[in-house]
Parts: C-alpha cells; structure tokens; sequence
C-alpha cells in the first residue's frame, strides 16, 4: 500500500478541494511544492544563526533532520516543517555572553538550555498525549498566551538597534524595503517578505562596499556541518536555564496554533489529536539540535501560508523539504555566504522582524477578544512587558546565577494572571465592583 494516494489527475487541486496529507500530487509537482517550502522557511531560519553565533549549516541541518522526525512521530498525519525558533535568540544570546570564559564563547550552555527546553516540551507532548490539551488551555489563556509571545519580541529591540546603528543608511534601505514587499506583494512573496528585504539589503551593502567575502573564498564547496556540544558542567549554565524555560511555553502556543490550524484548514478535527505527538517530536527535534549545536526548533507559519495558498497539505511535500534542507547544509561555502550578511542588514530587518513577534502576541489578544478592562489582564500585561522591555535583571555577582527580562517577565505575568484570578474566585459575590478580576477568552474560559 503506498503511503500517499494520488489527489484527482496528480496536476491539479480542483476548486475547494484540498491535497489531504495523506494524499499528494504527481512527484514533479510535490518536489516543486516541497522545494517552495524551504524557500518559505528558509529567510527566518536562517537569521536565528546568524544572529546568534551559531554555525548556519548545522542549523539548516537540524531543522531538515527535524522535520523528519516530526513526520515519522506523527506518522505522516500532520504536514509541518520545523524551522528555526526566535524565541531562543534572547535566552541564547544572554547565555552565550553570560558564560564566555577565556575568550570562549559560552555555545555549550546556550546549547545545554536548547536541551533542557526540548527534553520538558517532549515531556509536556506525554502528557497532553495522555489527558488532553484542555489543562494548557486554562493554564495558558489567550492574555497570557499573547503577553509571553509579546515580551520575547519586544526584549530583543535593543539588539535590533545595536545592528542598525552599525549601519544605518543599509539598515534603514532594508527595512524600507522589506516594508515595501509585504505591502505591494500578495500571497507567498509577501510572506517571504523578510526574505526578500534581506536579499535586496545585501546587494545594497554590496555596492557600498560593506560585505566580506574572505571566509566564503576559504570555504569549501561540500563537507559536513561543524558540531558543537552542550556544556552542563559550567557554573553559570544552570542558571541560564532558568532563562529558557520560558520558551517552552511559546513552543506549546505555536504547536497548538499549528495543528488547530491545519485542522480547520483540511477541515478535519481529527487532526487535533495529533497535538501531543506534535509537541513530543518539537521537543525530541529542539533536544536533537541542542545535543549537535543547532538550534531549538518549531512549527513555522511561513510554511501554513505556502499551504494556505497551494491547498496542498500532502506531507510528502515535506519529506522533499525535509530532505532538500539536509543536503543544502552539506555546503560549507553555502554557510559561509549566509554568514557574510553584514550587520546593517541584520540591523534593518530585525528592526521589522523583532516588531513583528510582539505583534503576533498582541494579535492574540485580538483574536480572542481579550478584555482588558479587566485589571487582571491589564496588569498581565503591563507588567510583563516593561520588565521585558526594560531589560530587568537578578543577578548574584559572587555566585554568578542570572535570571533575565524574560524570565522574570514571563514568571511575572503568570503569578499575576493566576494568582489574580484566585482572588476572583474568592471575592466573586462583590457586588460593588462591576469588573471583577475574572479569566477571559474563548481558549482559557473561566479558572472557576
């Protein structure tokens, strides 16, 4: 029995119908679709190394290898391509820099964080496997769900503006640029809008002068990735941790997001029960690259819109992304190119792309309608972005332990949100307060 069946003539997807993922197209077309796929992954992907410090190839390996093993877990039944994550670049970036000893950097305790966050989302997936995703539904409402979104975007404005002010007549034509692709530009190119700026940015650092082609003349045309290994022995790395927990939460609100909205796009609410097994292959891909020195992956919305707009859900397209993926890391001269985007650039689009993060936490909030005249909320989320935006910190000099603007923002906004509500549940028959400190939104319901 093979393990897709042919959709109709294998060429075309009739009017309302959908390629099902355990259907597909002829080869010629899947290929097409798959290579589209890494495309539309492949402008944010590739920025988390890069603005990391991790090596791009093993990156792009990790996400491809990743990507097939989501697929084997979830036994075809779920079309998903894991990308880079940009909730890891605050937590790995204060890591990296937090525990440089020596003139080392501190990758092997950035590395020992990935892990920590994959080993407890693939344990978090056991368990929704086991009871149901209803209890990450109360414990993660709509306000708390966008505020933690919100915050990681918002931390990272001040590295943003620490690229852009390396260069900023390049950052500001790319910003400029990337603006202009997402606004004149419909359907795929415009959501590969990052991707294009950062094309268009480089060819302008290019005729200014400011690109570094050194590294990529030494590099070779094929070889193997450069692996690095997650350091648990250094003092400061338990401590930096604490500052990736945090992640794990937004990796949960992506998946979920990612198999409801496959669900509702196929039409086919069976598909809800594979959110379990999708957290549990995240969290087995994210341990995998943090072990090899790749970073933490997730379900990519790049990938949700080339299928929104193809109707072609067939997870052998991402078998062939998957693949494609592998064998573009298998070039060292490849990475070396990634790697000579300048920092004008890098300034100009993660001006947008940082932005951009906090926005999708905001456009939770309205999507679920969340009511923010209701002080629990309000304090939510005020709260968790000034401490975030504002850089707060912890910090024991003679110990070294650390916890950062995110941690302590996301522990913040949860204590708030659940401890406000508690006080609600107490204090519900007040009749004198019209606005009552009650949970909100169509995912969280009422605590009560």
């Amino acid at each position: 029995m093979p393990l897709w069946k042919i959709h109709g003539n294998g060429r075309t997807v009739a009017p309302g119908a959908v390629v099902r993922p355990e259907e597909r197209l002829n080869w010629p077309a899947t290929i097409a679709i798959g290579v589209q796929h890494v495309v539309a992954m492949f402008g944010a992907t590739f920025l988390v190394p890069i603005l990391t410090g991790f090596p791009v190839p093993t990156t792009l390996l990790f996400s491809g290898v990743g990507t097939i093993l989501f697929l084997l877990i979830t036994r075809n039944k779920l079309p998903s391509y894991l990308g880079s994550s940009f909730a890891f670049i605050a937590p790995v970036t204060a890591a990296t820099a937090a525990n440089a000893v020596g003139g080392e950097s501190g990758m092997g305790s950035a590395l020992a964080g990935i892990v920590a966050v994959g080993v407890l989302l693939a344990i978090i997936g056991v368990v929704v496997h086991t009871v149901g995703v209803r209890w990450v539904d109360r414990f993660l409402p709509p306000v708390l769900a966008g505020t933690i979104v919100a915050l990681i975007g918002f931390n990272l404005a001040g590295a943003a503006r620490g690229n852009f002010e390396q260069a900023p007549v390049t950052a500001f034509f790319t910003l400029a640029v990337t603006i202009l692709f997402a606004v004149v530009f419909r359907g795929f190119l415009g959501r590969i809008s990052i991707f294009l700026g950062v094309i268009a940015g480089y060819v302008f650092a290019g005729i200014r002068g400011e690109l570094d082609f050194s590294a990529v003349d030494k590099a070779a045309w094929v070889g193997f990735p450069t692996f690095h290994l997650p350091n648990f022995t250094t003092p400061g790395t338990w401590s930096a941790m604490a500052m990736f927990l945090p992640v794990v939460l937004v990796l949960i609100a992506e998946n979920v997001g990612h198999v409801r909205g496959v669900a509702t796009m196929v039409e086919d609410p069976s598909i809800n029960k594979q959110t379990g097994k999708a957290l549990i292959a995240d969290g087995i891909s994210t341990t995998v690259a943090g072990f090899f020195g790749g970073s933490g992956t997730t379900t990519y919305g790049e990938n949700i819109g080339v299928m929104a707009s193809t109707r072609v859900y067939s997870t052998a397209a991402y078998w062939v992304a998957g693949i494609t993926a592998v064998l573009l890391s298998m070039s060292p001269k490849f990475g070396a190119v990634i790697n000579s985007v300048p920092p004008g650039v890098l300034g100009g689009v993660t001006t947008a792309l940082y932005g951009l993060i906090g926005v999708i936490g905001i456009k939770i909030w309205v999507d679920n309608r969340v009511d923010f005249s209701r002080p629990v909320n309000q304090y939510t989320a005020a709260v968790g972005l000034i401490v975030a935006v504002g850089g707060f910190m912890i910090k024991d000099g003679e110990s070294g332990f650390e916890l950062g603007g995110i941690v302590l923002a996301t522990v913040g906004a949860i204590l708030i949100y659940h401890l406000g509500n508690l006080i609600a549940r107490l204090r519900r028959s007040g009749a004198d307060d019209p606005k009552p400190l009650e949970a909100v939104g169509p995912l969280g319901g009422d605590p009560a």
